[in-house]
Protein backbone atom coordinates (compact mmCIF):
# COMPACT_ATOMS: atom_id res chain seq x y z
CA UNK A 1 0.00 0.00 0.00
CA UNK A 2 3.01 2.27 0.26
CA UNK A 3 2.86 4.98 -2.36
CA UNK A 4 -0.94 4.79 -2.67
CA UNK A 5 -2.84 7.89 -3.69
CA UNK A 6 -3.67 9.58 -0.37
CA UNK A 7 -7.09 10.57 -1.62
CA UNK A 8 -8.19 7.03 -2.36
CA UNK A 9 -10.02 4.54 -0.20
CA UNK A 10 -8.17 1.26 0.00
CA UNK A 11 -9.78 -1.98 1.14
CA UNK A 12 -7.60 -4.66 2.73
CA UNK A 13 -9.27 -8.08 2.63
CA UNK A 14 -8.35 -10.87 5.01
CA UNK A 15 -9.87 -14.32 5.20
CA UNK A 16 -12.53 -16.02 3.14
CA UNK A 17 -14.08 -15.59 -0.28
CA UNK A 18 -17.19 -14.12 1.30
CA UNK A 19 -15.01 -11.34 2.64
CA UNK A 20 -13.68 -10.82 -0.89
CA UNK A 21 -17.23 -10.26 -2.14
CA UNK A 22 -18.12 -7.99 0.78
CA UNK A 23 -14.98 -5.93 0.26
CA UNK A 24 -16.20 -5.03 -3.21
CA UNK A 25 -19.57 -3.99 -1.74
CA UNK A 26 -17.72 -1.79 0.76
CA UNK A 27 -15.49 -0.32 -1.92
CA UNK A 28 -18.57 0.63 -3.98
CA UNK A 29 -20.42 2.09 -0.98
CA UNK A 30 -17.39 4.12 0.08
CA UNK A 31 -17.17 5.56 -3.43
CA UNK A 32 -20.90 6.39 -3.49
CA UNK A 33 -20.57 8.13 -0.12
CA UNK A 34 -17.64 10.20 -1.37
CA UNK A 35 -15.34 8.73 1.26
CA UNK A 36 -11.73 9.62 0.49
CA UNK A 37 -8.37 9.17 2.14
CA UNK A 38 -9.38 6.06 4.08
CA UNK A 39 -8.28 2.49 4.61
CA UNK A 40 -10.86 -0.19 5.37
CA UNK A 41 -9.52 -3.39 6.95
CA UNK A 42 -11.93 -6.31 6.50
CA UNK A 43 -10.83 -8.77 9.19
CA UNK A 44 -11.11 -12.52 9.74
CA UNK A 45 -11.49 -14.36 13.05
CA UNK A 46 -11.32 -18.02 12.09
CA UNK A 47 -8.00 -18.52 13.93
CA UNK A 48 -5.78 -16.64 16.36
CA UNK A 49 -3.31 -16.23 13.49
CA UNK A 50 -6.01 -14.52 11.40
CA UNK A 51 -6.54 -12.00 14.19
CA UNK A 52 -2.79 -11.44 14.51
CA UNK A 53 -2.65 -10.70 10.79
CA UNK A 54 -5.58 -8.29 11.18
CA UNK A 55 -3.79 -6.29 13.87
CA UNK A 56 -0.63 -6.28 11.76
CA UNK A 57 -2.58 -5.00 8.74
CA UNK A 58 -4.13 -2.22 10.84
CA UNK A 59 -0.75 -1.04 12.10
CA UNK A 60 0.71 -1.17 8.62
CA UNK A 61 -2.23 0.83 7.26
CA UNK A 62 -1.62 3.60 9.78
CA UNK A 63 2.11 3.58 9.08
CA UNK A 64 1.64 3.73 5.30
CA UNK A 65 -1.27 6.18 5.36
CA UNK A 66 -0.73 8.36 8.48
CA UNK A 67 -3.38 10.90 7.50
CA UNK A 68 -6.07 8.46 6.44
CA UNK A 69 -9.12 7.29 8.38
CA UNK A 70 -8.59 3.65 9.39
CA UNK A 71 -11.88 1.75 9.49
CA UNK A 72 -11.90 -1.79 10.88
CA UNK A 73 -14.68 -4.25 10.16
CA UNK A 74 -15.24 -7.97 9.51
CA UNK A 75 -15.57 -10.95 11.83
CA UNK A 76 -12.85 -10.03 14.31
CA UNK A 77 -14.33 -6.55 14.71
CA UNK A 78 -17.84 -7.97 15.12
CA UNK A 79 -16.73 -10.34 17.88
CA UNK A 80 -14.64 -7.88 19.89
CA UNK A 81 -15.25 -4.30 18.75
CA UNK A 82 -13.85 -2.81 21.96
CA UNK A 83 -10.46 -4.44 21.40
CA UNK A 84 -10.11 -2.90 17.96
CA UNK A 85 -11.57 0.45 18.97
CA UNK A 86 -8.87 0.62 21.66
CA UNK A 87 -6.08 0.37 19.09
CA UNK A 88 -4.61 3.86 18.63
CA UNK A 89 -4.44 3.32 14.87
CA UNK A 90 -8.22 2.83 14.53
CA UNK A 91 -10.72 5.62 13.84
CA UNK A 92 -13.94 3.61 13.34
CA UNK A 93 -15.20 0.06 13.91
CA UNK A 94 -18.09 -1.31 11.84
CA UNK A 95 -19.92 -4.60 12.39
CA UNK A 96 -20.56 -7.19 9.70
CA UNK A 97 -24.02 -5.85 8.99
CA UNK A 98 -23.06 -2.17 9.16
CA UNK A 99 -20.12 -2.59 6.79
CA UNK A 100 -22.51 -3.36 3.91
CA UNK A 101 -24.79 -0.38 4.57
CA UNK A 102 -24.21 2.75 2.48
CA UNK A 103 -25.42 4.89 5.39
CA UNK A 104 -22.43 3.74 7.48
CA UNK A 105 -20.06 5.46 5.07
CA UNK A 106 -22.25 8.52 4.56
CA UNK A 107 -22.23 9.18 8.31
CA UNK A 108 -18.50 8.78 8.87
CA UNK A 109 -17.81 12.48 8.43
CA UNK A 110 -20.41 13.55 10.99
CA UNK A 111 -19.10 14.67 14.37
CA UNK A 112 -21.84 12.78 16.25
CA UNK A 113 -21.15 9.43 14.54
CA UNK A 114 -20.11 6.88 17.19
CA UNK A 115 -16.66 5.40 16.81
CA UNK A 116 -18.11 1.91 17.18
CA UNK A 117 -21.11 0.85 15.09
CA UNK A 118 -21.70 -2.85 15.79
CA UNK A 119 -25.20 -4.25 16.24
CA UNK A 120 -26.28 -7.68 17.51
CA UNK A 121 -25.66 -9.88 14.48
CA UNK A 122 -27.88 -12.64 15.88
CA UNK A 123 -30.87 -10.32 15.60
CA UNK A 124 -30.44 -9.91 11.83
CA UNK A 125 -33.11 -11.88 9.98
CA UNK A 126 -32.40 -11.07 6.33
CA UNK A 127 -29.44 -10.41 4.07
CA UNK A 128 -29.94 -7.76 1.43
CA UNK A 129 -28.76 -8.44 -2.11
CA UNK A 130 -25.91 -6.28 -3.35
CA UNK A 131 -25.19 -5.58 -6.99
CA UNK A 132 -21.53 -4.92 -7.68
CA UNK A 133 -19.77 -3.97 -10.88
CA UNK A 134 -16.95 -6.43 -10.48
CA UNK A 135 -13.66 -7.34 -8.90
CA UNK A 136 -10.06 -6.61 -9.68
CA UNK A 137 -9.62 -8.17 -13.08
CA UNK A 138 -12.28 -9.56 -15.36
CA UNK A 139 -11.96 -13.31 -14.95
CA UNK A 140 -13.54 -14.75 -11.81
CA UNK A 141 -16.14 -13.21 -9.50
CA UNK A 142 -17.47 -14.24 -6.10
CA UNK A 143 -21.19 -14.08 -5.41
CA UNK A 144 -22.79 -14.26 -1.99
CA UNK A 145 -25.77 -16.66 -1.94
CA UNK A 146 -26.27 -16.90 1.82
CA UNK A 147 -24.96 -15.51 5.06
CA UNK A 148 -24.54 -16.93 8.56
CA UNK A 149 -24.77 -20.46 9.92
CA UNK A 150 -27.33 -22.34 12.02
CA UNK A 151 -24.87 -25.02 13.17
CA UNK A 152 -22.70 -24.88 16.24
CA UNK A 153 -19.51 -26.81 15.60
CA UNK A 154 -17.59 -26.83 18.84
CA UNK A 155 -14.46 -25.21 17.39
CA UNK A 156 -16.12 -22.42 15.43
CA UNK A 157 -16.77 -18.83 16.49
CA UNK A 158 -17.97 -17.64 13.08
CA UNK A 159 -21.77 -18.04 13.65
CA UNK A 160 -21.44 -15.42 16.39
CA UNK A 161 -19.70 -13.10 13.94
CA UNK A 162 -22.02 -13.77 11.00
CA UNK A 163 -25.38 -14.60 12.61
CA UNK A 164 -27.81 -17.33 11.63
CA UNK A 165 -28.42 -18.65 8.12
CA UNK A 166 -30.00 -16.12 5.76
CA UNK A 167 -30.37 -16.88 2.06
CA UNK A 168 -30.71 -14.53 -0.88
CA UNK A 169 -33.57 -14.99 -3.32
CA UNK A 170 -32.73 -16.92 -6.48
CA UNK A 171 -33.85 -14.04 -8.67
CA UNK A 172 -31.50 -11.57 -7.01
CA UNK A 173 -28.59 -13.98 -7.36
CA UNK A 174 -29.40 -14.57 -11.04
CA UNK A 175 -29.54 -10.80 -11.63
CA UNK A 176 -26.06 -10.40 -10.13
CA UNK A 177 -24.58 -13.29 -12.11
CA UNK A 178 -26.17 -12.00 -15.32
CA UNK A 179 -24.78 -8.51 -14.72
CA UNK A 180 -21.26 -9.83 -14.11
CA UNK A 181 -21.39 -12.06 -17.17
CA UNK A 182 -22.47 -9.06 -19.23
CA UNK A 183 -19.36 -7.15 -18.11
CA UNK A 184 -17.07 -9.96 -19.20
CA UNK A 185 -16.71 -12.34 -16.27
CA UNK A 186 -16.35 -15.93 -17.47
CA UNK A 187 -16.52 -17.68 -14.10
CA UNK A 188 -18.60 -17.11 -10.98
CA UNK A 189 -17.96 -18.73 -7.60
CA UNK A 190 -20.95 -19.15 -5.29
CA UNK A 191 -19.90 -18.36 -1.76
CA UNK A 192 -21.26 -17.91 1.75
CA UNK A 193 -20.67 -19.13 5.28
CA UNK A 194 -22.50 -22.43 4.71
CA UNK A 195 -23.74 -22.60 1.14
CA UNK A 196 -25.24 -26.08 1.52
CA UNK A 197 -27.78 -24.49 3.90
CA UNK A 198 -28.94 -22.29 1.04
CA UNK A 199 -32.71 -21.95 0.83
CA UNK A 200 -33.65 -23.49 4.18
CA UNK A 201 -35.09 -20.15 5.25
CA UNK A 202 -36.79 -19.28 1.94
CA UNK A 203 -40.37 -20.06 0.84
CA UNK A 204 -40.49 -23.54 -0.65
CA UNK A 205 -37.05 -24.38 0.80
CA UNK A 206 -35.08 -24.42 -2.48
CA UNK A 207 -31.76 -26.22 -2.34
CA UNK A 208 -28.26 -25.34 -3.48
CA UNK A 209 -28.63 -27.83 -6.32
CA UNK A 210 -31.81 -26.14 -7.51
CA UNK A 211 -30.06 -22.78 -7.36
CA UNK A 212 -27.19 -24.11 -9.49
CA UNK A 213 -29.63 -25.47 -12.08
CA UNK A 214 -31.59 -22.22 -12.24
CA UNK A 215 -28.49 -20.05 -12.57
CA UNK A 216 -27.05 -22.10 -15.41
CA UNK A 217 -30.39 -22.01 -17.24
CA UNK A 218 -31.03 -18.32 -16.56
CA UNK A 219 -27.55 -17.16 -17.57
CA UNK A 220 -26.49 -19.26 -20.57
CA UNK A 221 -23.72 -16.76 -21.38
CA UNK A 222 -21.84 -17.71 -18.19
CA UNK A 223 -19.05 -20.12 -19.10
CA UNK A 224 -18.16 -21.53 -15.69
CA UNK A 225 -19.84 -21.88 -12.32
CA UNK A 226 -17.80 -22.98 -9.31
CA UNK A 227 -18.80 -23.74 -5.73
CA UNK A 228 -17.00 -22.83 -2.54
CA UNK A 229 -16.76 -25.12 0.50
CA UNK A 230 -19.49 -27.79 0.77
CA UNK A 231 -20.83 -29.63 3.80
CA UNK A 232 -20.76 -33.36 2.92
CA UNK A 233 -23.80 -33.95 5.18
CA UNK A 234 -25.98 -31.53 3.24
CA UNK A 235 -25.23 -31.98 -0.49
CA UNK A 236 -28.66 -32.52 -2.07
CA UNK A 237 -29.56 -34.93 -4.89
CA UNK A 238 -30.16 -32.08 -7.33
CA UNK A 239 -26.60 -30.88 -6.76
CA UNK A 240 -25.24 -34.29 -7.71
CA UNK A 241 -27.47 -34.34 -10.80
CA UNK A 242 -26.12 -30.93 -11.75
CA UNK A 243 -22.58 -32.21 -11.34
CA UNK A 244 -23.37 -35.10 -13.69
CA UNK A 245 -25.29 -33.13 -16.33
CA UNK A 246 -24.03 -29.55 -16.32
CA UNK A 247 -20.65 -29.20 -18.01
CA UNK A 248 -20.46 -25.56 -16.96
CA UNK A 249 -20.48 -26.60 -13.29
CA UNK A 250 -16.78 -27.05 -12.63
CA UNK A 251 -15.56 -30.56 -11.65
CA UNK A 252 -14.03 -29.31 -8.41
CA UNK A 253 -15.67 -30.01 -5.04
CA UNK A 254 -14.13 -28.59 -1.89
CA UNK A 255 -15.50 -30.41 1.16
CA UNK A 256 -15.70 -29.07 4.69
CA UNK A 257 -14.42 -32.29 6.31
CA UNK A 258 -12.38 -30.85 9.23
CA UNK A 259 -11.41 -34.38 10.34
CA UNK A 260 -11.84 -37.99 9.26
CA UNK A 261 -12.04 -39.78 12.59
CA UNK A 262 -15.54 -40.46 13.86
CA UNK A 263 -14.80 -39.65 17.50
CA UNK A 264 -13.15 -36.35 16.58
CA UNK A 265 -16.06 -35.51 14.28
CA UNK A 266 -18.50 -36.24 17.11
CA UNK A 267 -16.56 -33.99 19.48
CA UNK A 268 -16.49 -31.30 16.81
CA UNK A 269 -20.30 -31.69 16.56
CA UNK A 270 -20.08 -32.19 12.82
CA UNK A 271 -23.07 -33.67 11.02
CA UNK A 272 -21.13 -36.17 8.89
CA UNK A 273 -19.12 -39.26 9.71
CA UNK A 274 -16.11 -40.80 8.02
CA UNK A 275 -18.24 -43.11 5.86
CA UNK A 276 -20.40 -40.20 4.70
CA UNK A 277 -17.37 -38.46 3.22
CA UNK A 278 -16.29 -41.62 1.40
CA UNK A 279 -19.81 -42.01 -0.03
CA UNK A 280 -19.82 -38.41 -1.27
CA UNK A 281 -16.48 -38.92 -2.99
CA UNK A 282 -17.59 -42.20 -4.55
CA UNK A 283 -20.87 -40.73 -5.79
CA UNK A 284 -19.22 -37.63 -7.23
CA UNK A 285 -16.60 -39.61 -9.11
CA UNK A 286 -19.17 -42.06 -10.48
CA UNK A 287 -21.20 -39.16 -11.86
CA UNK A 288 -18.29 -37.00 -13.02
CA UNK A 289 -15.11 -39.03 -13.52
CA UNK A 290 -12.95 -35.92 -13.99
CA UNK A 291 -13.98 -34.37 -10.66
CA UNK A 292 -11.19 -33.31 -8.29
CA UNK A 293 -11.75 -33.11 -4.56
CA UNK A 294 -10.37 -30.75 -1.95
CA UNK A 295 -11.01 -30.35 1.75
CA UNK A 296 -10.69 -28.17 4.84
CA UNK A 297 -8.96 -29.98 7.71
CA UNK A 298 -8.11 -29.12 11.31
CA UNK A 299 -4.99 -30.76 12.76
CA UNK A 300 -4.61 -31.42 16.47
CA UNK A 301 -8.19 -30.88 17.57
CA UNK A 302 -8.55 -31.29 21.38
CA UNK A 303 -8.43 -34.96 22.50
CA UNK A 304 -7.10 -36.07 19.09
CA UNK A 305 -4.56 -38.85 19.61
CA UNK A 306 -2.13 -40.34 17.12
CA UNK A 307 -4.60 -43.01 15.94
CA UNK A 308 -7.29 -40.38 15.30
CA UNK A 309 -4.80 -38.27 13.38
CA UNK A 310 -3.76 -41.31 11.33
CA UNK A 311 -7.39 -41.88 10.36
CA UNK A 312 -7.52 -38.40 8.86
CA UNK A 313 -4.12 -38.83 7.21
CA UNK A 314 -5.18 -42.15 5.68
CA UNK A 315 -8.37 -40.54 4.35
CA UNK A 316 -6.39 -37.78 2.62
CA UNK A 317 -4.54 -40.49 0.71
CA UNK A 318 -7.47 -42.85 0.12
CA UNK A 319 -9.84 -40.10 -1.04
CA UNK A 320 -7.06 -38.58 -3.18
CA UNK A 321 -7.69 -35.07 -1.87
CA UNK A 322 -5.83 -32.69 -4.19
CA UNK A 323 -6.64 -29.23 -2.86
CA UNK A 324 -6.14 -29.05 0.92
CA UNK A 325 -6.62 -26.19 3.37
CA UNK A 326 -5.03 -27.42 6.60
CA UNK A 327 -5.09 -25.45 9.84
CA UNK A 328 -3.52 -26.38 13.17
CA UNK A 329 -6.34 -26.19 15.72
CA UNK A 330 -6.68 -22.68 17.17
CA UNK A 331 -8.57 -22.02 20.42
CA UNK A 332 -11.40 -19.54 20.08
CA UNK A 333 -12.67 -18.06 23.35
CA UNK A 334 -16.32 -18.85 23.93
CA UNK A 335 -16.34 -22.15 22.03
CA UNK A 336 -16.83 -25.54 23.72
CA UNK A 337 -13.66 -26.96 22.14
CA UNK A 338 -11.53 -24.35 23.91
CA UNK A 339 -12.40 -26.09 27.20
CA UNK A 340 -11.48 -29.58 26.01
CA UNK A 341 -8.09 -31.23 26.77
CA UNK A 342 -5.67 -29.64 24.33
CA UNK A 343 -3.06 -31.17 22.06
CA UNK A 344 0.35 -29.55 22.45
CA UNK A 345 0.90 -26.77 19.93
CA UNK A 346 4.09 -28.28 18.42
CA UNK A 347 2.19 -31.54 17.87
CA UNK A 348 -0.67 -29.68 16.14
CA UNK A 349 1.84 -28.08 13.79
CA UNK A 350 3.59 -31.41 13.12
CA UNK A 351 0.29 -33.12 12.29
CA UNK A 352 -0.71 -30.22 10.03
CA UNK A 353 2.60 -30.61 8.18
CA UNK A 354 1.95 -34.34 7.71
CA UNK A 355 -1.51 -33.67 6.26
CA UNK A 356 -0.16 -30.98 3.93
CA UNK A 357 2.62 -33.30 2.72
CA UNK A 358 0.08 -36.03 1.91
CA UNK A 359 -2.03 -33.49 0.05
CA UNK A 360 0.98 -32.22 -1.89
CA UNK A 361 1.82 -35.79 -2.95
CA UNK A 362 -1.76 -36.21 -4.23
CA UNK A 363 -1.53 -32.88 -6.00
CA UNK A 364 1.76 -33.80 -7.67
CA UNK A 365 0.28 -37.05 -9.01
CA UNK A 366 -2.78 -35.20 -10.27
CA UNK A 367 -0.70 -32.58 -12.07
CA UNK A 368 1.53 -35.23 -13.65
CA UNK A 369 -1.58 -37.03 -14.94
CA UNK A 370 -2.70 -33.82 -16.67
CA UNK A 371 0.33 -33.82 -19.01
CA UNK A 372 -0.80 -34.57 -22.55
CA UNK A 373 -4.37 -33.39 -21.97
CA UNK A 374 -5.99 -30.42 -23.69
CA UNK A 375 -7.94 -28.26 -21.21
CA UNK A 376 -9.78 -24.93 -21.23
CA UNK A 377 -7.82 -22.38 -19.20
CA UNK A 378 -9.44 -19.24 -17.81
CA UNK A 379 -6.75 -16.54 -17.98
CA UNK A 380 -6.55 -14.42 -14.84
CA UNK A 381 -3.39 -12.46 -15.59
CA UNK A 382 -0.75 -12.45 -18.33
CA UNK A 383 -0.13 -16.09 -19.21
CA UNK A 384 -1.54 -17.55 -15.96
CA UNK A 385 -4.92 -19.16 -15.46
CA UNK A 386 -6.85 -22.11 -14.06
CA UNK A 387 -8.26 -25.33 -15.45
CA UNK A 388 -11.80 -26.52 -14.62
CA UNK A 389 -10.32 -28.60 -11.77
CA UNK A 390 -8.66 -25.46 -10.40
CA UNK A 391 -5.16 -26.45 -11.41
CA UNK A 392 -2.88 -23.46 -12.11
CA UNK A 393 -1.67 -23.28 -15.71
CA UNK A 394 1.11 -21.14 -17.20
CA UNK A 395 1.00 -20.70 -20.98
CA UNK A 396 4.01 -20.17 -23.21
CA UNK A 397 2.59 -16.88 -24.45
CA UNK A 398 0.42 -14.24 -22.80
CA UNK A 399 -3.31 -14.18 -23.40
CA UNK A 400 -5.99 -11.62 -22.70
CA UNK A 401 -7.27 -11.54 -19.13
CA UNK A 402 -10.73 -13.06 -18.85
CA UNK A 403 -10.46 -15.22 -21.96
CA UNK A 404 -10.73 -19.00 -22.05
CA UNK A 405 -7.87 -20.58 -23.98
CA UNK A 406 -7.66 -24.22 -25.02
CA UNK A 407 -4.23 -25.39 -23.97
CA UNK A 408 -2.28 -28.59 -24.42
CA UNK A 409 -0.49 -29.44 -21.17
CA UNK A 410 3.19 -30.11 -21.85
CA UNK A 411 4.69 -30.41 -18.37
CA UNK A 412 4.76 -29.41 -14.72
CA UNK A 413 7.07 -26.94 -12.96
CA UNK A 414 6.91 -25.75 -9.34
CA UNK A 415 3.39 -27.07 -8.83
CA UNK A 416 2.05 -25.40 -11.98
CA UNK A 417 0.97 -26.95 -15.26
CA UNK A 418 2.77 -25.73 -18.39
CA UNK A 419 0.72 -25.41 -21.54
CA UNK A 420 0.63 -24.30 -25.15
CA UNK A 421 -2.41 -22.68 -26.71
CA UNK A 422 -3.96 -24.79 -29.46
Amino acid sequence: MAGADIMTTDVITLGCRLNAFESEVMRANAARAGLADAVIVNTCAVTAEAERQARQAIRRARRDRPGAKVIVTGCAAQLDPAKYAAMPEVDRVLGNEEKLDLASYQSLGHADTPAVQVADIMAVKETAPHLIDGFDGRARAFIQVQQGCDHRCTFCIIPFARGNNRSLAMGAIADQVRALAATGYREVVLTGVDICSYGADLPGNPTLGQLVRRLLKAVPELDRLRLSSLDPAAMDDELFRALAEEERLMPHLHLSLQAMDDMVLKRMKRRHGRDDAYKVAERARALRPDVVLGADLIAGFPTEDETMHRNTLDAVRELDLVHLHVFPYSERDGTPAAKMPAVDVPERKARAAELRAAGEANRARFLDACVGQTVPVLIERDAMGYSPQYAPVRLEASAAEGTVVMARITGVADGTLLGTAV
